[in-house]
């Protein structure tokens, strides 16, 4: 049985070529899935900085390293990278760092079926 952490990196796999098969270039997201992804998959996100379209397109011009505008998945992983450290952030916000901390959620309350939800201490 696959570990939560396992899991957690095949979800991630799997959204991205949820969304990239959409259109033409089944490997990489265009902006309109990359549009797309982000509104459904990201809502707490979205709510938490504000997001609007045009600030989907600049998040996606700064993760194009390579100008073609599209995403592959090395340049969504950098996406789940930074969103993963300011979650991490996010939750230290009330709670402090150090030993046996603890953390509060991240950019809204785990949905669905995660196994770990809301807040846990070291």
């Amino acid at each position: 049985m696959p570990s939560l952490l396992e899991c957690s990196i095949d979800t991630v796999i799997k959204i991205f070529h949820q969304y990239s098969t959409e259109e033409s270039h089944h490997d990489r997201l265009s902006q309109n899935e990359f549009k797309e992804l982000v509104q459904k998959e990201l809502p707490n996100f979205l709510k938490k900085e504000d997001r609007d379209e045009e600030a989907i397109k600049e998040i996606l011009e700064d993760l194009d390293t390579n100008g073609d505008k599209q995403l592959s998945f090395e340049e969504f992983s950098m996406l789940v990278a930074k969103l993963t450290e300011a979650a991490h952030e996010e939750m230290h916000k009330n709670n402090p760092k150090g030993d046996k901390h603890s953390h509060g959620s991240g950019f809204g309350k785990s949905q669905g079926s995660c196994q770990s939800q809301g807040g846990h201490s070291h």
